[in-house]
Formats: structure tokens, C-alpha cells, sequence
């Protein structure tokens, strides 16, 4: 089906639902922009990440970010004993990350890679065939899970997420009259149009009340109430282990800011952002910046422990990317080695992914877990950075 008549026909629905049962939230409206069965961006299986498709993620940039990210994991599994070890990874997208990471393994850690299984969570069947076949390779060591069935694995390793929670759906409130209201989609002349109303649930003002947090006069927020049922599931899920959440984002108190009076939510198709999403309803991403303080301390009432939070850059830094380019680079010159070192550079450039993502980890069971990916870089990262930030 063409995009004109995906789009038509996901807003027709979206305005039947509301004739019918009123002005939705607009985390409705962005389920089912995202998450229609038929219609929805990601179930659709029209979602696409790298060069081909609408946005990049970091691991369809270059496959040593799947790498490091497996030595972090090696060295999580020596912390719990190296005996058997689940890896939990939900929104794969391709299926990027899971392969790079189990090729490093295979290659380089083939005790651990006996031991480890890897589970992929998914919600469309379309994007899960397409994984099986991306990986076919792996078939002994990958299974499929749904969402809801995370909380029953009880699993001893690390759940693992890369660029998930921007994309789970969000209410959106402003602050009016000093008073929060929420934000609405509502029909209005044929269109779809925001509506402020009071807030669908009393969890919005709690949610700021436990942060801390009153918004200014006409500031607009995000407010990723599902980002903390999906982290209560992991922790249920978690029987002892690790959480690595990979998103852009900011703390609570750098996220609702003044600077931010319009909120985060941004759209992208073909490489290109929107701010706007009710065009293109089906055929764009819809994302907003993922509020680490929830995170951290929503977890820590469900078990899950604070061991660091930091800039992708400073992570991979310390995983030692810098080393890792090095013998990529050997055997190659010229022209091929200046693009081998161009593509790493997304990676870990401040200002850019470098900077933008964040690193989350948290623990179970655990105490007080010393992890490489956490530890500060060394000075020479540091000024490589600042060096290369403008040199090709």
C-alpha cells in the first residue's frame, strides 16, 4: 500500500476512535501512529534504520559498537560467576547490534559465547521474520520474545536496549494558569488538532511531584509513563544481573528546563526531522528525549540499583575504541583508512552521538560492580577528541 494511503487510512481510524470515545491522549495517538497492527510505523515493519532508511542508530554506524558493548558484557558475566548468561535486547530493529556483538564473541570469547543466549523482544511479526533471517547464522543462540512476557524470564545476565524508550509513547501536559493540563488530539474542521484538558491520569502530577519539578508558565514537557512500566517489567524479569539502556536524553532537571518550553518530540523519515507529528501519520518515527532521573529512581524502588550514567562517548572511551580503530585501520591506507576513522568518529564525537546518547547502567543483586564502560577515560582520549572534532 502506498504511503498516501497508509496515512489516509491511519487517520481515518484515529478519527473514528475519537468520535467515538472523544479527544484522545496523545499517547494514544502516538500508539497508534507507531503501533497499529496494520498501519503503525514499527509493527507495520516499515520502520527502517541506517543509510537506506530514516534515521541512524549507533549500530548501523560501524560494528565496533557492538563490540565494545561485548566486552562490557564479558566482563558483567565474570562478575556473576561466568556460568550460563542471558542477554535480553528488545527493539533490535535489523537485528544490528545482535549480530556484531555475537560475531565479536564467537571470535574473540568463545567460552562466553557458549554459555550466553540471546533474546530478542519484538512486537511485530513482519520485523521478526526479517531478524530470523538476518541471523540465521546465530539461529542456535537467538530466541523471540513478546513484551509481555519479559517479566516472566527471571533471567541471570543483562537486559540490553538501544534506542527503545525514545520511541515508547508519551503523554504530553503544559503547564496553564499554573495548573497542569494535559494535551489532547481532537478533530477540529476536518483536522487534527491539540486540545488542553485535565490531565487522563493522576500518575502526570505525581510524576513530577516525586521529581521535584514545576514546569513554567506555558512550558510544554513529555511525560514516558510506559518507559517506567517497561523498566518495572525488566526488573521483575531480573533475577540478578544488569540493565544497559542506550537512548538520548537528558536528567530531569536538564529535560524540563526552561530551555526546553516546547518539549523534545521530533519526527523523522528519509533522514529528515520534523517537529510536527500529524503528517505523514504511519510513515514517520515519533520520539522524544528519555528522562534519565525516572529511571534511576523509579529502578531503585524496584530493585534495580544506580552503578553509572554516561555520554556514549566517554563509554566507548573507555571500552577502548581508540585502540580498537587501530587495528582496524592496519593493513589499510590512503583513502580507505581516513573513511574507516570518519565512520568511528560518529560514534563517539561530543555534540554529535558522542554526546547527544547516554549510557545507563543498573544492577540486581549485585554490590557495588566496578564496570570498565564506567570508569573515566584516559586523558588521551580525551584529546583525541578535542584534536579530531574538526579534522576529517
Amino acid at each position: 500500500m502506498k504511503g498516501q494511503l497508509i496515512s489516509k487510512r491511519l487517520q481515518q481510524i484515529i478519527e473514528e476512535r475519537i468520535k467515538r470515545n472523544g479527544p484522545l491522549t496523545f499517547a494514544e495517538f502516538m500508539q497508534l501512529c507507531l503501533y497499529h497492527p496494520q498501519y503503525g510505523y514499527y509493527s507495520s515493519g516499515r520502520a527502517r534504520r541506517g543509510r537506506e532508511g530514516d534515521y541512524f542508530t549507533s549500530p548501523t554506524v560501524h560494528p565496533i559498537f557492538g563490540a565494545l558493548l561485548g566486552k562490557q558484557l564479558v566482563q558483567m558475566w565474570r562478575i556473576l560467576g561466568e556460568g550460563k548468561f542471558d542477554i535480553v535486547e528488545a527493539g533490535a530493529g535489523e537485528g544490528y547490534l545482535c549480530y556484531d556483538l555475537l560475531g565479536y564473541l564467537k571470535r574473540n570469547e568463545p567460552q562466553f559465547y557458549n554459555l550466553l543466549h540471546y533474546h530478542m523482544v519484538e512486537v511485530s511479526p513482519l520485523v521478526i521474520e526479517r531478524q530470523r533471517e538476518f541471523l540465521a547464522s546465530f539461529q542456535e543462540k537467538v530466541t523471540w520474545y513478546k513484551p509481555d512476557q519479559i517479566s516472566r524470564l527471571r533471567i541471570e545476565g543483562c537486559f540490553l536496549s538501544n534506542e527503545l524508550l525514545d520511541s515508547f509513547p508519551v503523554h504530553r501536559v503544559v503547564m496553564e494558569a499554573e495548573e497542569l493540563k494535559e494535551i489532547y488530539v481532537d478533530i477540529q474542521d476536518g483536522a487534527l488538532r491539540e486540545v488542553t484538558q485535565k490531565p487522563s491520569t493522576a500518575e502526570l502530577e505525581g510524576y513530577f511531584r516525586r521529581l521535584g519539578i514545576s514546569l513554567a508558565e506555558g512550558q510544554r514537557a513529555e511525560v514516558n509513563l510506559e518507559a517506567l512500566r517497561w523498566l518495572r517489567a525488566v526488573a521483575r524479569g531480573l533475577k540478578r544481573g544488569f540493565v544497559i539502556t542506550i537512548d538520548y536524553g537528558y536528567l530531569a532537571q536538564e529535560l524540563f528546563s526552561r530551555e526546553r518550553r516546547n518539549g523534545t518530540i521530533l519526527c523523522y523519515r528519509g533522514h529528515t526531522v520534523s517537529s510536527d507529528p500529524y503528517i505523514q501519520l504511519g510513515l514517520q518515527d515519533i520520539t522524544s528525549h528519555v528522562d534519565f532521573t525516572s529511571l534511576i529512581l523509579w529502578g531503585q524502588q524496584w530493585g534495580l540499583r544506580f552503578a553509572g550514567l554516561v555520554p556514549q562517548y566517554k563509554f566507548l572511551l573507555a571500552l577502548g575504541i581508540l585502540e580498537e580503530v587501530a587495528v582496524l585501520g592496519e593493513g589499510k591506507e590512503g583513502l580507505e583508512a581516513t573513511l574507516e576513522r570518519l565512520t568511528v568518529k560518529n560514534l563517539i564525537l561530543p555534540g554529535a552521538m558522542g554526546e547527544t546518547f547516554k549510557v545507563l547502567i543498573q544492577h540486581k543483586e549485585i554490590e557495588s560492580p566496578q564496570l570498565d564502560g564506567l570508569r573515566e577515560p584516559f586523558n588521551g582520549g580525551e584529546k583525541w577528541l578535542a584534536r579530531r572534532s574538526s579534522a576529517p
